[in-house]
């Protein structure tokens, strides 16, 4: 199977000064204070983990004792100053709430204020040296640009003994290794040293040490081996052994932060009345490897999950939200650690964490932010388990909504490159009519014709093709909004020419008289967020938009939205639609700049972290209700209704409200996203399920 690769994520070689005693002393420091002017004797050097090594907890020695920086004012101007001292030409970000573990010792500097040109961080305001009122839990990070200040020379590198260090981990089967089914979930511990592929001695091998690399692999939980079949093996084969004892205590995120020794070049005996280290991992839902693991997990009482991810491009992936009071919501990424982020990939499924992600990575949530300042110790079987605190208005914001990537099994089912080709000499298709949910590992597992296709000749036209992308947009209505502002106004039909003209009333319009009469209307604002982590762009190019003389601006898309009156089984009665749209940033975040509008052909769009705002007021912003009799119905808007722009998650895309219409006012209520709801809630408000995602359910 494919080996777990620890450069995927940190660099764990900086990180084995923990495991070995002759690497306790202070690593090199970052600079020369004798050749940097204003630096004043001070030295700097970057710490923590997990990390790469131009990132790091910003360390600073002065009269021979090193300590931290508190987090309170710092910005980016100050990570700019400190990245140069170490360094670097600029930083590109930096961190807070200790993100790269809480440091040790005195907190040098608090309320460090720069203007980002200053020679030395000596020469920006600050409380003064050591007068702080912080914790480590508040140590300050940088991130700097991966590249050096001419002339300069240190690398920042901890130097490793004997230059041993765990860079891969891997389970090789006892038996048939290369003919089992994948993943692989059962056999020997291997790890990759610089001279090749070593066994694990077993002496004081225990179930943490194979909760860790089960764990690291993808996999949720261990269980017992076969001791006495793999003794039996292990005499029948010949072992090589560079590694011994192992003693983790269950919550790392890697072997290498586990207590372990190394064999020495001229050990002669190793292991001696010992074997291999030999693990068993439990997969979880997504990776049971036959029916019948399935059909066991299934059968299990399982209630509704409380943990789930979202806008993730991959499986195990993702923003964490939270169910509380039947609501989702987000987590605050202060104090967010890979501990909190293990707990979490563990209990939907997957192993430890890769990365714990923080500042809204995964895009912003919207609505409420259930939890902050979680402090897990990585051994809680929920997130919700961990010591934290609730959250208020004022704690926090959605920019700092917390996120994790979680290790997966290696499945060799992972999407490859892909691109159009000519598939003229293509002369068999064999799957039609496949339907995915968008969980399943491959296409097998989705819905599809099975052996019979519908497709009759083959060639481009009926050949798919995908284009694979990191990161989509992921669009959400403010479904609050719509709340607020719906009403119902009878206009005159003499000022609607140009709504008809757009098709934008229902069809009996066509046979009234006019100019006289008038219809009515349920008119809202829709407010439309791009809260993922790509540019929402139409799909077709500037050369195929239509100009529309009635609204004076091109339309980009066939068709953006829709909105339908449904009665509580789900009949239409009503309907209203974006035939066509003008996409462009009415408003943004405080930190993004707009960067689409409609006017003059300008470029179409919805940038990450702002939105399109139509308000109530403006033309065909309505469903149009003149025949809609007395009664309680279902409005339901729908995004990106026909997929015609990729999302990271289409199951935000539709919006439900209950409302009653009693032939002259309409109430408008209980409005929401259709997965902002538990199960339970959403039973609750209507008996029509309606949509979660853009597809019927």
């Amino acid at each position: 199977m494919r080996p777990v690769s620890v450069w995927q994520w940190s660099p764990w070689g900086l990180l084995l000064c923990l495991l070995c005693s002759s690497c306790l002393g202070s690593p090199s420091p970052s600079t020369d204070p004798e050749k940097r002017a204003g630096s004043q004797g001070l030295r700097f050097r970057l710490a923590g983990f997990p990390r790469k090594p131009y990132e790091g907890r910003v360390e600073i020695q002065r009269a021979g004792e090193w300590g931290t920086i508190c987090d309170d004012d710092f910005t980016l101007q100050a990570a700019h100053v400190l990245c140069r001292e170490l360094g670097f030409t600029e930083a590109t970000g930096w961190t807070h709430s200790a993100k790269y573990g809480p440091g040790t010792g005195r907190i040098w500097l608090d309320n460090l204020s720069c203007s980002g040109t200053e020679q030395s961080v000596t020469e920006c305001a600050s409380r003064g040296w050591g007068n702080s009122d912080c914790t480590h839990d508040e140590d300050a990070g940088v991130i700097c640009k991966d590249q050096r200040l001419p002339g300069f020379s240190d690398s920042n590198v901890i130097e490793v003994e004997h230059h041993l260090q765990v860079e891969e981990v891997r389970i090789r089967p006892a038996v048939g290794w290369g003919r089992r089914p994948l993943p692989v979930t059962e056999g020997l511990v291997e790890v990759r040293l610089p001279d090749g592929w070593s066994q694990v001695c077993d002496k004081g091998w225990s179930a943490h040490n194979s909760h860790v690399v089960c764990g690291m692999l993808g996999f949720p939980s261990e269980k017992r081996v076969n001791a006495a079949f793999y003794r039996l093996l292990a005499q029948r084969q010949q072992h090589s052994f560079g590694l011994h004892g192992v003693a983790c205590v269950g919550t790392e995120a890697h072997l290498s932060l586990c207590s372990l020794e190394f064999y020495r070049a001229n050990d002669t005996a190793r292991c001696p009345g010992g074997g291999p280290a030999v693990v068993s991992c439990v997969p979880g839902p997504l990776y049971a490897a036959s029916s019948g693991q399935k059909k066991q997990q299934q059968s299990k009482p399982q209630g509704e999950a409380r943990v789930r991810l979202k806008g993730g491009a991959h499986p195990g992936e993702g923003r964490v939200e939270v169910l509380k009071a039947s609501t989702w919501g987000t987590v605050c990424d202060r104090k967010w650690d890979l501990h909190a982020a293990s707990v979490v990939c563990r209990e939907l499924g997957f192993g430890s964490a890769r990365e714990a992600l923080s500042g809204a990575r995964m895009g912003q949530g919207m609505g409420a932010i259930h939890l902050s300042e979680v402090r897990c110790s990585g051994q809680e079987l929920s997130l919700w388990k961990c010591p934290h605190k609730n959250i208020t208005a004022e704690d926090c914001s959605h920019s700092q909504d917390a996120g994790v990537r979680c290790n997966l099994p290696y499945t060799g089912a992972e999407t490859r490159e892909t691109w159009y080709w000519d598939s003229g000499n293509i002369t068999e298709v064999v799957m039609s009519g496949v339907r995915c949910t968008g969980t399943e590992l491959s296409l097998d597992q989705c819905a599809h014709h099975g052996t019979h296709t519908t497709c009759k000749r083959t060639g481009t036209r009926f050949t798919a093709g995908v284009i694979c992308s990191e990161t989509a947009s992921d669009l959400l209505l403010h479904s609050a909004l719509v709340q607020e502002t719906a009403y119902i106004e009878d206009r005159p039909l003499h000022m609607l020419y140009c709504a008809a003209e757009e098709n934008c009333l229902a069809s009996s319009a066509r046979s009234a008289n006019w100019p006289y009469g008038h219809r009515r209307l349920l008119r809202f604002s829709s407010q439309i967020h791009n809260l993922g982590r790509a540019d929402f762009r139409p799909k077709a190019g500037r050369h195929s938009w239509v100009w529309h003389e009635c609204h004076g601006h091109y339309h980009s898309m066939d068709i953006f939205t829709h909105y339908d009156i449904l009665t509580p089984n789900g009949t239409k009665v009503a309907e209203g639609h974006k035939a066509s749209f003008c996409l462009e940033d009415t408003e943004c975040q405080e930190d993004v700049s707009k960067r689409y509008e409609c006017a003059n052909f300008g470029e179409q769009g919805i940038t990450v972290g702002c939105w399109d705002l139509y308000r109530h007021d403006i033309d065909c912003q309505w469903i149009d209700i003149t025949d809609v009799k007395p009664g309680n119905y279902i409005l339901q808007v729908v995004i990106n209704p026909n997929f015609e722009v990729a999302e990271s998650d289409f199951t935000n895309n539709a919006m439900k409200c209950n409302c009653k219409y009693d032939g002259h006012r309409i109430w408008v209520h209980n409005c929401h996203i259709g997965d902002a709801f538990s199960e339970e809630a959403n039973r609750r408000f209507e008996r029509y399920p309606g949509q979660t995602s853009n597809q019927i359910i």
